[in-house]
């Protein structure tokens, strides 16, 4: 015994048919903004490592010069101990 479909069966089944229509392409558009999302990830990750390099780079740079600087005032109070030292001698 078949069952013949009312037209209240035929308007539920289209509503379902068109929710079902709406909710693919909703996943659709969820996929591609989630891709468009992991692309800018990857950007900003890529931006970030690079800003990351480049402060450990002015890191390096700066104990550079702190160093440099270290230095140069032992050469000036040497320089200023030995001419110290030659003003001291009667020459």
């Amino acid at each position: 015994m078949a069952k013949t479909m009312t037209a209240s069966d035929v308007e539920a089944l289209d509503r379902l048919e068109q929710k079902v229509r709406q909710l693919v392409t909703e996943m659709g558009r969820l996929r591609a903004e989630q891709a468009a999302q992991a692309r800018e990830n990857r950007r900003l990750s890529d931006e970030l490592a690079a800003a990351t390099a480049k402060l450990t780079d002015a890191d390096g740079a700066r104990s550079e010069v702190e160093a440099l600087r270290q230095e140069r005032d032992q050469v000036r109070s040497r320089v200023a101990g030995i001419l110290e030292h030659l003003e001291g001698l009667d020459i």
